[in-house]
């Protein structure tokens, strides 16, 4: 028995009754809203899911740095290295992030799609700002690409949440290495008046001071740079100003 056809549909030219494949395509304004509306309920669902995966880094992140704050805070036995152990596990949980940003935006700019040029229209129509809105989606369908690069979503990311984190555990850092009275009392530590007792007192390990203050220097550089990066108003976030 051959197959059916949907409703309406004819086969493409060159194509026989028997070799029609695949779903029934829309033909009528009913059937293409109706796909649309599902369409876009199935979208917001995935971009539901990233947003949520993005939220449970930056909360990992967060439980991070509460923990080992109160832990290198709380006692001067504690190690000053244990703070600069938090710095690297929220660098590592924010290359997480960005990549899971990534993907995110993806679906995201979709449903940004879908909502400006559509819905949008529906509720109150205006004259048409992209007549050709819809491609964009049916190109990202078929050959899904990522929207921006790896660097811009460490930047965006950090200028969100990770900005204040950092903040946190550099003024912790600094605090530590600066008091006696949160240093170790088996070690040599001294009060810090000059710049050469800071050298000393963040030493870590065989790993002199100076290499220590470098590293943190030039992590810290990155971030500031990033937190005051100003992006171009291209894509989505030349509309409006709630963004994640």
């Amino acid at each position: 028995m051959e197959p059916l056809i949907g409703l309406n549909q004819k086969p493409l030219a060159g194509q026989a009754l028997g070799d029609q494949v695949g779903p029934p395509l829309p033909t009528t304004s009913s059937e293409k809203i109706n796909a649309v509306i599902h369409y876009y309920r199935g979208e917001m669902g995935r971009m539901t899911g990233w947003r949520d995966r993005l939220d449970r880094t930056s909360n990992w992140a967060i439980t991070v740095v509460a923990a080992l704050l109160s832990i290198s805070l709380s006692t001067p036995t504690s190690h000053h290295g244990v703070i600069l152990f938090g710095m690297l596990l929220v660098s590592l949980l924010l290359i997480i992030e960005a990549r899971r940003y990534r993907f995110f935006d993806i679906y995201r700019g979709r449903v940004r799609q879908l909502e400006r040029y559509y819905f949008a229209q529906v509720l109150s129509p205006q004259a048409e700002l992209n007549s050709d809105w819809a491609a964009a989606i049916a190109q990202s369908l078929r050959k899904p690409t990522f929207l921006i690069s790896y660097r811009e979503a460490l930047i965006r990311r950090i200028r969100r949440n990770y900005c204040w984190m950092y903040l946190i555990l550099i003024l912790a850092w600094g605090l530590k290495i600066s008091s006696p009275v949160l240093l170790p009392d088996d070690t040599n530590a001294q009060v810090v008046s000059k710049w050469s007792d800071l050298i000393h007192n963040a030493a870590l390990g065989p790993v002199a001071g100076w290499i220590v203050l470098t590293l943190v220097g030039v992590l810290y550089a990155a971030v500031f740079f990033a937190s005051l990066y100003n992006e171009p108003d291209d894509g989505e976030f030349a509309f409006g100003e709630a963004h994640v």
